[in-house]
């Protein structure tokens, strides 16, 4: 008699759902909030089934009175979606980002109609997402007009970037420029004065005047500015380091910097 065979059947891997083509993802809640709080509302929005649901319900209600198409999907196709970075159980589909161009970036210079001078930010070979939305949240948060990034040595406007900076991806324009030390040298020539940061430099950030029109130049974490770009600056500034370590993450450094130009405007203001 032959014995039987004990056969096991694998379970097929369960097939998960296609993201919306032609949407990016908006994960983590806040970042999908702001959203809608900038009357931006995604196209599509996933929920995670379960306690996630009620949690959200607040969310879900501004999803259906803006017309969203709501889905509610298992935490495996959330996951597979963000990649296991946290979603807090919620993604938005929407519009791509698109930065803006740098013909844009010289209309809207030559169009200033505002009462306070221009501040920009220039960010030269941050390359690292969610440095790039640190940078963002904190430029938002500092009244910053735009934000200048080269197209070869930036981080792309994608979903990292979005819940990094909570909304403000959405908020401060970011001009895609290509060659980033001749930007600034017409900068230069239409009265924006550039400050760029160095730790050998001998001025101390608080020795800047940013109470004119003015750009803030900010490097590459270790690397620093790109030799052009430092040459294209009018002075150079550094942090007043008081401690063991020799230098700051670039979005720490950034919103120090970018709040010290507050700081002097709201004086001047006053």
């Amino acid at each position: 008699m032959s014995r039987p065979t004990n056969r096991r059947t694998s379970a097929k891997p369960r097939e998960l759902p296609r993201m919306p083509d032609g949407l990016e993802p908006v994960y983590g809640v806040h970042a999908v909030r702001a959203l809608f709080e900038r009357g931006q509302p995604p196209k599509v929005l996933w929920v995670q089934q379960g306690h996630a649901e009620q949690r959200l319900e607040a969310l879900l209600q501004q999803a259906h009175a803006a017309g969203c198409e709501l889905r509610r999907m298992a935490r495996e196709a959330l996951d597979s979606v963000s990649h296991q970075a946290s979603h807090q159980g919620v993604i938005g589909f929407c519009e791509p980002l698109v930065a803006e161009s740098e013909t844009t970036l010289w209309w809207r210079l030559e169009q200033w109609q505002a009462s306070r001078p221009p501040l920009l930010l220039i960010l030269d070979g941050v390359t690292d997402p969610h440095n790039l939305g640190a940078c963002l949240r904190s430029a938002d948060a500092a009244g910053v007009n735009g934000v200048i990034v080269p197209k070869d040595k930036s981080a792309p406007l994608n979903a990292t970037v979005r819940k990094v900076a909570c909304g403000a991806a959405e908020l401060v324009p970011v001009f895609q420029v290509t060659n980033l030390a001749r930007c600034m040298e017409k900068l230069k020539q239409q009265g924006v004065w550039i400050t760029g940061t160095a730790g050998e430099a001998d001025s101390l950030l608080y020795d800047a005047d940013f109470t004119v029109p003015c750009a803030l130049v900010m490097g590459a974490e270790g690397k620093g500015m790109r030799r052009l770009t430092r040459e294209a600056c009018d002075g150079l500034v550094k942090l007043p380091m008081q401690g063991g370590v020799s230098s700051l993450n670039v979005s720490v450094a950034t919103g120090i910097c970018l709040f010290e130009a507050v700081r002097q405007r709201a004086r001047g203001a006053g």
